[in-house]
């Protein structure tokens, strides 16, 4: 992507979306966000580094994936706190270093406070991820774990 049009409508699209972004902060966002409509959908772009892999190999660690996929999950809903109650996904073909990946977003059905969330990464025209998500809208004062018992 070096043409310098393209580079510049990306970066002005980024800053849009990251305005109305309100469950996380700008810097807890795996990857990129290019697009958000908030409760409806949103669009991540990653750009994998050899950093990012695993040793002695191009291929990019799974948890990769899996954490800009969750992030743009959490991103897309519009709450001061969202956390990530269950996850169903399944990883269709791996990733490179070098590839960019596309997660986009889409908001399914919610009731109250739960929303499904749909995410499909892709690389180019490739589908390497599909995940659904449950994730929660949960009210920062709350104290999630006052009802809790635990037994081992």
């Amino acid at each position: 992507m070096g043409i310098p049009e393209l580079r510049e409508r990306m970066k002005i699209m980024a800053q849009e979306a990251t305005s109305k972004l309100r469950s996380l902060k700008q810097e807890e966002v795996i990857g990129e966000l290019l697009e958000l409509e908030p409760d409806k959908w949103a669009l991540s772009m990653l750009q994998t580094r050899k950093d990012m892999a695993f040793r002695h190999t191009d291929l990019v660690w799974d948890h990769y994936i899996y954490s800009q996929a969750s992030s743009v999950a959490i991103a897309v809903v519009q709450a001061d706190l969202v956390i990530v109650s269950s996850m169903r996904g399944n990883y269709k073909a791996h990733a490179r270093v070098g590839d960019v990946l596309t997660a986009r977003a889409k908001v399914g059905i919610h009731k109250g406070n739960r929303y499904i969330v749909s995410v499909r990464t892709r690389v180019g025209n490739e589908e390497i991820f599909v995940g659904r998500f449950i994730v929660s809208a949960i009210d920062p004062g709350e104290n999630m774990f006052a009802e809790r018992s635990v037994s081992l």
